[in-house]
Parts: structure tokens; sequence; C-alpha cells
């Protein structure tokens, strides 16, 4: 009895080993978190506009030599107003977040033109199962990409867009949906280092290549451009203190690597 007992314990903290070095192996020692595996959309759940949640119509999100892409040629017909989303499976609250992206390819015929070499970050959103089928936005908080188009004409990445959703700035309310970042112009298919800081429903911050870019604080529910929702998850005036983290489809190729996430809740 001795004997296999011992061995009983031996296999028992033998698991509680590999355990904890799975879990090491995903989290580095400041505590980011990799919750991207470079493999396959594990962890991650589709949401495409006129498609039910999980479909991953046309195989829009792919993963292909460690990197999330974003491809639109298995579309059949015109972009239609297909604008999807890719989630992150856990809500977060405080965090910092941390990826690159980097713009690829044409713009899917017949996307609107202000998707040409625009995507973005979704923050605080709702859970995509509670989207409808016909919904367009999530409610939600977007760190917006861009890149220049036009040589010597600005176009700053980083922005602020609010589908169904409301910020202040500079201590007043922000009444515009999307707000410009401080960023300079980036050109081409060059890899960008995009973070995002968030405090709940306090303070957030975007930063662009390792600068801060735009600071603003209490995002919540409200504004319109969302679209179709069920009225119970759109009650103006709800501090939006956590949600889902979602990358964007809606038109133009992107690439997403390097996708990786510190907890700041205490």
């Amino acid at each position: 009895m001795k004997i296999k007992s011992g061995l009983i314990l031996l296999s028992f903290f033998t698991l509680i080993l590999i355990a904890c070095g799975v879990q090491k192996s995903n989290t580095t020692e400041d505590g980011w978190v990799n919750i991207f595996n470079g493999k396959n959309l594990d962890g991650w759940t589709t949401k495409i506009h006129h498609y039910e949640t999980g479909d991953n119509h046309g195989d829009t999100f792919r993963v292909e030599d460690g990197i999330i892409k974003v491809r639109y040629d298995q579309y059949e017909g015109g972009f239609n107003d297909r604008f999807g989303h890719l989630y992150y499976d856990t809500p977060y609250s405080h965090f910092h977040l941390s990826m690159e992206y980097r713009f690829v390819g044409e713009l899917h015929p017949g996307a609107p033109s202000y998707t040409l070499l625009n995507s973005g970050v979704m923050y605080h959103s709702q859970d995509p199962r509670t989207m409808l089928k016909e919904q367009d936005w999530p409610i939600s908080v977007e760190m917006q990409f861009l890149a220049g188009i036009e040589e010597g004409v600005e176009r700053p990445t980083g922005n602020m867009c609010s589908p169904g959703t409301d910020i202040d700035f500079q201590g007043e309310h922000y009444p515009g949906h999307c707000l410009n970042s401080t960023s300079e112009t980036l050109y081409g298919d060059q890899w960008v280092k995009a973070e995002l800081i968030v405090y709940g429903d306090s303070l957030v911050q975007h930063i662009i290549n390792g600068k801060k870019v735009l600071e603003y604080t209490k995002p919540r529910v409200g504004g319109d451009v969302a679209n179709r929702y069920d009225p119970k998850y759109k009650i103006d005036g709800t501090p939006l203190t956590q949600g889902m983290i979602a990358l964007q489809s809606e038109g133009q190729p992107i690439d997403f690597r390097n996708i990786k996430i510190k907890n700041l809740k205490k």
C-alpha cells in the first residue's frame, strides 16, 4: 500500500508540474500571455454580418505562417457589407494589449471606399453570442488602424471609433464617431506595433510604435452606428467596464501577429 500511495503521489505531483509548465510556456516572466497560439484559431469565435455566430464564412479569418490573415478570395460576388470580427473568448477589464498589424493586397470589390487601408481591434465588446444575425457592428469601442493613401495627406492610425458607444475626451463628452490620434501617417505594408491600455471604464490609452498617440476616458454604451442589435444590450449610459477583444474585417486584407495581453486587474 505504501508503494502504491507513493506512486499515486508521484503521478499527482508530476501532473501538477506538467500543468505549471504549460501555463508558464504561455506566460512570460513579466505577465504577458500570448492569446494567439500561432497555429490555429482555438479560443477565438467569428461573427460576420449576415451569418450566424461561429460561421467563418469564406475562411475570412485564417492562420498561415504564424499569422492571422484576413482574406476575401473565397467570397462570391461583392463584399455585400459582410463586416466581420474575430473575438477572443475571454473577456477582460483592466489590461494591456499588444499586437502587430500590416495592410496587404487590394480592397475587395464592393467594400465601402472608407474601408480602404482601414481595420482595427475592438475592446469592451459585447459577446458575439449576444449579437443578432443581421447586426452589423458589435457594441464596442475600436482602436482604428489606418494607412496613408495619398502621399502628403495626413491619415493617422491608432484612432478611436465608437459603434454604439460614447467616450469623454479632455474631460467632455466627445460627440463624433471617430477621434483622430496624433500618430504620424504610415504608408505601405510595413508591420506596425499597436498597444492598447485599458483601465475598466476609466482611462484608455492608444500607443503606436511605442508612442502614446491618444488618451480618453469613460467608455460607455451610447451613440449610434451599430444597427439591428437586440435592444436589451444597448442601454445608453451604461459604463463599459469589461468585454471581449475582437480583430476586425471590413473588406481590406490585413495580417495580425504577436498578439499578447497583460492583465492589469489587481
